[in-house]
């Protein structure tokens, strides 16, 4: 099952996020233990598209809940990054990896 992850920074982070920024892509690209794969993702941006202000991720994972044990031991969120995190099931449509429209 697909999903996706939107988090929006508390107001301030951006020390924070620099600061670990490194940590939570190394754990983006190997999840350890974790059976949560993580397909697409970034920093959103303000609407200037100059400061981030927080990520975006499309993973794939058996169920919700592994999902957000996941996010819930992320660097940003151990680091209080964020403000809001949002986790929803996901239907993947357009670009879809392995073909298909």
């Amino acid at each position: 099952m697909y999903y996706a992850v939107w988090a929006t920074d508390r107001t301030g982070a951006l020390t924070d996020r620099e600061r670990v920024r490194e940590a939570h892509r190394v754990r983006l690209r190997n999840p350890g233990e974790h059976k949560v794969k993580v397909l697409l993702g970034g920093p959103t941006l303000d609407e200037r598209a100059v400061a981030m202000n927080g990520s975006l991720l499309v993973v794939e994972a058996d169920d919700i809940e592994a999902v957000r044990r996941f996010i819930a031991e992320d660097p940003f969120q151990l680091a209080k990054v964020y403000a809001t995190v949002e986790v929803r099931p996901w239907n993947w449509g357009l670009g879809r990896p392995g073909g298909g429209a």
